[in-house]
Formats: structure tokens, sequence, C-alpha cells
């Protein structure tokens, strides 16, 4: 039986996601030591000591060229916060990315749910491998909004009823939604994040075109913002060579 306080069982609704950085090992002269050593050797240490900026068109050959694996020298940790379902898609993301995400088999799990926003695009035009999505009218967005709460409340209500009669936690759990938020540690590096944000963000410089769910979308714009100013060069040059991942 739970022993949370009542107001800590009831529901409550999002709309957005939550990232931050945690920790990181990142910057542009990472990308230039890992380069050099090709040619420099021990001497490719001295990059650690210099102003990136001046080696800005080596970093934008080796995107340009292709030259990934300078690249992965450098680790970021994110805090990630949104619904299940935004997680499913994350895991497909395998080279390059750890992962660990809170467990319903060892914590009661709380009652924070995803309703889109207003400005959440909510209709689907056109035929798969076609389509686009436009704006819902405000009939829709309420029906949306009444129909998943009233859907989030009955199904806590019954992880509750369980876990009060005794039913395991992992057993429990099965009556919860992917609308439901969870939270986990993401860690990447620099490659792997270029290809993430390759698939997951829709960019007027991509060379390649992604039609990504929008909710995965609002987590990948948040960690590229805190990359950028990590590594604003490497960044510069993924946006001017395309938003291709070297």
């Amino acid at each position: 039986m739970t022993d949370k306080p009542a107001d800590d069982l009831k529901p409550h609704f999002r709309s957005d996601v939550t990232v931050e950085l945690i920790k990181h090992t990142a910057s542009d002269a990472d990308v230039l030591f890992a380069a050099r050593v090709s040619t420099a050797g021990e001497q490719s240490l001295e990059e650690l000591q210099k102003d990136p900026e001046r080696s800005k068109g080596l970093i934008n050959y080796l995107m340009r060229d292709r030259h990934g694996s300078p690249f992965e020298h450098n680790s970021m940790t994110f805090f990630v916060s949104a619904p299940i379902f935004v997680f499913r898609e994350f895991m497909r993301h395998r080279v390059g990315w750890s992962y660990n995400e809170e467990s319903g088999r060892y914590r009661e799990l709380e009652p924070v749910f995803y309703v889109p926003g207003e400005d959440r695009k909510l209709v689907q035009q056109g035929r798969p491998g076609k389509y686009e999505f436009v704006q819902g009218t405000p009939e829709q967005h309420r029906t949306v909004t009444a129909a998943m709460e009233e859907s989030y409340r009955q199904s806590y209500a019954a992880y509750q009823e369980m876990l009060a009669a005794g039913v395991a936690r992992e057993v429990a759990r099965a009556t919860l939604p992917v609308g439901l938020f969870s939270s986990m540690y993401a860690t990447c590096n620099a490659r792997s994040l270029m290809h993430f944000l390759g698939l997951r963000t829709q960019h007027e410089l991509a060379k390649v075109p992604s039609f990504p769910q929008r909710e995965i979308e609002m987590v990948a714009e948040k960690m590229e913002a805190e990359w950028a100013k990590l590594m604003p060069l490497t960044h510069a040059a993924y946006n001017t060579n395309g938003r291709v991942a070297p």
C-alpha cells in the first residue's frame, strides 16, 4: 500500500519536456587533438592549450569530408524527463549512446502525464511517406485534452488499486499508458548526437529531410542548444555541411 500524501497521487499534466546537461567533457579542442594525432603524434596534445578558433577550417574539413572519429572524443550526459513513448523512440539510437531509465519494477511511478499543448499540430494529412501535420481546431484540442486526462486518471487509479491490494509494482505498472512521464540519463558524444539530430529534427539547412514526431524533436532541440554552447565551431560546421553526421 502506498504511503504517499493524497495530493501527490493526483495526476499532473504536462505539455513540455525536461533536458538538463548534467556533466560534460566536450569542446572543439577535443576534435582537434584527436585529428592531429595522425600527423603530429604526441605533439597533438598542444591543441588543448590553443584557441580552437585558429583551426576551425580543419573542423569544417573533417565534417565536410566525413572524417568522423575525431568527433567521438568527448562526452555529454543529459537528464531527460519525457513521455515513455519518446523514450521508446530514443532507444533506437544505440551506437554511441548509453542509457539508464527509472524503473517501474523498483519504484512507484509518479502520476505525471503528457497532454499536447495548444501549439501541437494534431491532424495528419496525406498518405504514408507523403504527409504533413496541420493545426487542430479548438474543438479537437478540447477533445484530445479531455480524453487523455480521463484515460490517465482511470489508468492511474487502477494502478493504485493493485498496489493497495499488494500486487507487485512490476505487474501493476502494466495498466499505465505510454503518455506517462519517465526519466533517464543519456550519455553520448558529438558524433552520435549529430546523427540523432539529423533524424529527430526538422531544419532548413538539412540536406536530408527528416520528419520526427514533435515530442522527441522537443528533446532534440534542447540537447542541441546545450551542445552548441559547448562546441560552437563543431556545431557551425555541422550546419554548414547540411546537418549530416560525419
